[in-house]
């Protein structure tokens, strides 16, 4: 029987109180002590990547803590009462089915009279022959010529995952042949935005992505008009070049505005969706379907890993615990995801969505106000550039804030020099590896300004390269670790009422419904 109890009244709490800052990083990880410590904490996960914990404040001890409360928290137990179909997101009183997407974890899940996995592939089997369509040339736009770019119209989850999955594989499928279109992407409600994309693509050349679960997100649909309108001054069709992404109760599912429809459900949240048609039809476009299947099949693999009842085993829900241990008990309130990999440029800024908007929360999933600590504040940058930006924070300032590395052995795009007897792969490899040790062990100086405390915990995920399995890996892997933190702060991960206050106020500004303050601020912008 599953309990659903808060974080601070479980006897794993108490006994994790006890062990705060037991562990001094600045010893554990000096000479060959240190690099036994690498060597036993690191967990294998799928595609060839690992997960590394070496740096970060714990020791077996506190790990057998963690591993208890893992029990008594009952995590295995709640992840698969969720792959297995059970109401989870309590608050829209809805099942939360993402990685049904790429596999089966458990038992047949049925809802809306359908089997769900069934549901999610023939939308995936739909949107890899409507592709392959394309690429041949057999879809084609008004005037009989092939599509050559697609741009995506979405915002929040519709924008940020897909993106970040494009703009993560766009080298790697140009060197392996399996690039296919451009892709950009439209979110922001900004006329800016939607202008400076318009005026950088082959309009006529150009398949649009509208995805929207209702049909009816304001920012999205005011930013069609702006493609429609943009297509109709080109003196084209705009029903000849748009395809939607939606629910099938949606007034765009059988609309003959659209050249097809592909279906996503209330099952899958936004951020949750990047393997779902939400991020199916845009990277299969770009990459073709079987690069997408690829990804697929890399998230399927973490998320088996995310079953293990091991902590030691399971490093989704290590680093979940580890996250929790240095947010409640260590007080840190910031994480840093450092990924050293220029095409993981915006994988950060989907994190923060994922992980602020799932347990940004002050409330149990009962309603009830929580006494305790929850979701951290992400923010991140690739490395190297972030160095020379927030770094001299991360060592130097008052705050200890745990970072989140990424790293891979090998580039995409296999183009380097040697300058210096290194290769820019060697240099970027070398700067994450000394981070790692400087943010730990710091250094003495005698001059305060030269002076680092270290005991700043860090972990790092590192792999080979990035393929679009060790994406979907890595994908996978940060979903489930989310997802084991809302487990065990007893919050609902799923549903994002905060993003809903602003919009209605929005509305009521352009209705002119305004008194007071709202008011005032309407007019001060001149709306």
């Amino acid at each position: 029987m599953i309990a659903w109890t808060n974080f601070d009244k479980l006897n794993a709490y108490k006994t994790l109180q006890g062990l705060k800052s037991q562990v001094e990083l600045k010893s554990v990880m000096a000479g060959e002590n240190g690099a036994k410590r690498v060597a036993q904490y690191c967990v294998p996960m799928s595609s060839g990547l690992a997960y590394n914990y070496a740096a970060k404040q714990v020791d077996d001890t506190v790990l057998d803590a963690l591993a208890a409360l893992a029990e008594e928290a009952q995590l295995a137990d709640k992840y698969a009462a969720l792959y297995n179909g059970e109401v989870i997101n309590t608050g829209e009183k809805r099942l939360v089915l993402h990685q049904l997407t790429r596999g089966q974890l458990g038992d047949a899940v049925t809802a809306d009279g359908v089997n769900k996995r069934d549901f999610y592939v023939k939308q995936q089997e739909r949107i890899a022959e409507f592709a392959k369509k394309v690429h041949a040339g057999e879809i084609v736009n008004e005037k009989g010529e092939k599509f050559t770019s697609v741009v995506q119209i979405g915002i929040g989850g519709s924008d940020l995952g897909p993106r970040a999955m494009y703009l993560a594989l766009e080298n790697w499928a140009k060197v392996n042949g399996t690039f296919k279109m451009e892709a950009h992407f439209i979110s922001n409600v900004d006329p800016d935005d939607a202008a400076a994309v318009l005026a950088g693509v082959d309009v006529a050349h150009s398949i649009f992505i509208l995805v929207s679960k209702s049909g009816t997100t304001l920012e999205t649909l005011t930013n069609e008009s702006f493609v429609k309108d943009a297509l109709k001054k080109a003196g084209l069709d705009a029903s000849k070049h748009m395809i939607a992404v939606t629910s099938e109760t949606s007034p765009l599912a059988k609309s003959a505005d659209y050249l097809d429809a592909f279906f996503m459900d209330d099952y899958i949240g936004g951020r949750y969706s990047s393997t779902s048609s939400v991020g199916g039809a845009v990277l299969s476009l770009a990459f073709g379907p079987d690069v997408f299947a690829r990804f697929l099949a890399g998230a399927a693999a973490e998320d088996k890993n995310a079953k293990n009842t091991d902590i030691r085993k399971n490093p989704a829900m290590l680093d979940a615990l580890i996250g929790v241990y240095e947010r409640n008990i260590l007080g840190y309130g910031t994480t840093a995801v450092l990924p050293y990999s220029q095409a993981l440029s915006r994988f950060p800024a989907h994190l923060q969505q994922l992980d602020m908007e799932s347990n940004g929360k002050s409330v149990n999933r009962f309603g009830e106000k929580v006494d305790y600590v929850t979701g951290p504040v992400i923010f991140g940058e690739p490395g190297t550039n972030g160095q020379h930006s927030f770094y001299q924070l991360l060592h130097q300032g008052t705050d200890i804030i745990p970072l989140q590395f990424v790293g891979f052995r090998k580039s995409q795009m296999a183009t380097d020099v040697v300058i210096e007897d290194s290769t820019s792969q060697q240099k970027l490899c070398a700067n994450v590896v000394a981070q790692i040790m400087a943010f730990a062990c710091g250094k003495d100086d005698e001059n305060a300004n030269k002076y680092f405390a270290g005991n700043r915990p860090s972990s790092i995920i590192v792999g080979d390269q990035l393929t679009p399995e060790a994406l979907g890996a890595l994908l996978a892997h940060f979903e489930n670790k989310v997802m084991f933190q809302g487990f065990i702060w007893n919050l609902n991960s799923f549903d994002q009422e905060g993003v809903q206050l602003g919009k209605k106020l929005a509305k009521k500004v352009l209705a002119g419904d305004t008194d007071g303050a709202l008011a005032a601020y309407a007019k001060l912008l001149n709306i």
